[in-house]
């Protein structure tokens, strides 16, 4: 596959409208880092934003898990603010966990591991922003 596979507006859309729970590897308690900022913004926009830092207990007032298999229930999205050498091991925690998509944050690229995520049958967006495409493509729709 291309890279550019991994950055269609349909895929984005999809994503957006259809998830409802984000869990957010590499979330900083740091309100200056980019994690911060855009998971405090899905969350202003009505997702619920899980955690996952195994070095803090609580980011933005939510608890924090470990890892994605730690999280209790489904997750819709997972959305990584890792660096892209960690991505493929993140990806199959997701395909474990039965994410139904997979976000790698702007600068964030590994096209085998997003090659795999949609070999799997994953939604996969990389090296796009959560909050800009979110503010591109409008508020989700429930249904």
């Amino acid at each position: 596959m291309v890279f550019s596979t991994f950055q269609n507006p349909e895929v984005i859309r999809s994503i957006l409208r259809e998830s409802k729970r984000i869990a957010v590897v590499g979330l900083s308690p740091n309100r200056f880092r980019p994690s911060y900022g855009v998971s405090a913004q899905m969350l202003d926009c009505g997702y619920e934003i899980i955690p996952v830092n195994p070095t803090v207990d609580e980011v933005l007032g939510l608890k924090c898990y470990p890892n994605l298999a730690a999280i209790p229930g489904p997750v819709d999205l997972v959305n990584i603010f890792r660096r892209s050498e960690e991505v493929p091991e993140i990806v199959e925690e997701a395909i474990a966990k039965q994410a139904r998509a997979v976000w790698m944050q702007l600068g964030v690229v590994n096209l085998p591991a997003a090659e795999r995520a949609a070999a799997a049958g994953l939604q996969v967006v990389m090296d796009r922003c959560l909050s800009v495409e979110y503010g591109r493509y409008g508020r989700r729709t429930e249904g």
